[in-house]
């Protein structure tokens, strides 16, 4: 044998011994591409389409929230308030910031809800819309007892987008809602949540209590203060009003009222500047007099001359005589005078409705059509 058909011979042996080699690596290492083995407790693809999509599904709430707030955003308004003060030494009024808050569009003439403690003590309201065009505002009118006032600005009518209103006597706990506001002067914030609870009462700023107001868990902080509460249709709600917080911030809790109340107290608001609330023509006797004479209802002290009071034949107290206590209005019990206030809030002037009194330990029940204050 030569030498050069030794190396070739040397060369097939190495070529063999390597080839076995590496067969037998790839079998150990399993190294075969294989279709891999599926556990109980693996996610499997789900090809039925009438099995539910987790993925999907979190994907088109997700696109749905987009949408809500971008067709809501246009609607709602920045505003920023100044308040007028007097130098002590030099007695010069100069001008102050106010504070900010929010607002939204109501209609294209211009008007924008917000609540009455936003523009409370100011002298000038500025109103910013979407687009960052920004305009004076005066105030229409407002209602303390509510926490509501409309401003109007003298913008273009084609950059006004009022808001869609929906109705708040429906809501159910658990229902899905969404905060657009401007908290801390960050415009265009949304924040998301459930309802709560129903049925809250709070305090408004002439202190008569606003009554079935909305509890939500969305964040709601300063800054947020009369901005829209939206459902899942984008519809109008609630007005945000107010935070339960220890610290003023946001902790879990705040409060919008209701639309149900917002929908009668704008267009009044509007037309007259207030609240044109329906009235009885009677001057009632304080509560602590009433329940200190361990009666409940509402006492008549004087009936205003020519009222529906007087007409329906409702009688004053006199000297030693006590005059007519009013028990029910409607459907509804009266044990106190502000059930009787708030309770004629559900009517209008020219509504037809029944007292039921009490006369000298007689009930008596009384029809007689509401006039206005």
């Amino acid at each position: 044998m030569n030498f050069k058909n030794f190396i070739i011979i040397v060369l097939v042996l190495l070529l063999g011994f390597a080839g076995g080699l590496i067969f037998k690596l790839n079998n150990q290492l399993n190294l075969t591409p294989t279709s891999p083995k599926i556990s109980e407790d693996s996610p499997q693809k789900n090809d039925d389409p009438k099995m539910l999509d987790i993925n999907a599904l979190s994907d088109k709430n997700e696109a749905l929230t987009i949408k809500l707030f971008e067709d809501a955003a246009p609607s709602v308004t920045f505003i920023t308030t100044t308040a007028l003060r007097r130098d002590f030494w030099s007695r010069d009024v100069f001008e102050i910031p106010g504070g900010t808050g929010s607002g939204f569009i109501w209609d294209k003439k211009g008007h924008i809800v917000t609540n009455y403690h936003v523009i409370e003590g100011a002298n000038k309201a500025l109103v910013t819309l979407s687009d960052n065009s920004s305009y004076e505002a005066t105030v229409v009118g407002t209602a303390p007892e509510k926490d509501l006032a409309v401003l109007r600005i003298n913008a273009p009518a084609s950059s006004m987008k009022p808001i869609p209103v929906g109705n708040s006597a429906n809501l159910k706990v658990g229902q899905t809602v969404l905060a657009i506001g401007n908290p801390f002067g960050l415009d265009q914030t949304l924040t998301t949540g459930v309802i709560s609870a129903l049925g809250r009462e709070i305090q408004s700023r002439s202190e008569m209590p606003i009554r079935d107001v909305i509890q939500t868990d969305a964040a709601i902080n300063p800054g947020n203060s009369g901005g829209p509460l939206l459902n899942s249709s984008g519809q109008l709600i609630g007005v945000n009003t107010a935070i339960y917080s220890p610290s003023g911030a946001y902790a879990g809790i705040g409060f919008s009222i209701p639309v149900d109340v917002v929908n009668w107290v704008v267009p009044d608001i509007i037309n007259y500047g207030k609240i044109k609330r329906p009235r009885i023509g009677i001057e009632m006797v304080s509560n602590q007099y009433t329940e200190g004479m361990g009666l409940e209802g509402v006492l008549i002290m004087n009936v205003v001359p020519g009222s529906p009071a007087e007409k329906a034949g409702l009688r004053p107290t006199q000297r030693n005589k006590r005059g007519d206590l009013i028990i029910g209005l409607g459907n509804t019990k009266i044990k106190e005078n502000l059930d009787l206030i708030l309770g004629l809030e559900k009517y209008k002037p020219g509504d037809k409705v029944k007292i039921t009194i009490d006369r000298n330990g007689k009930k008596l029940e009384l029809n007689l059509v509401l006039d206005s204050m």
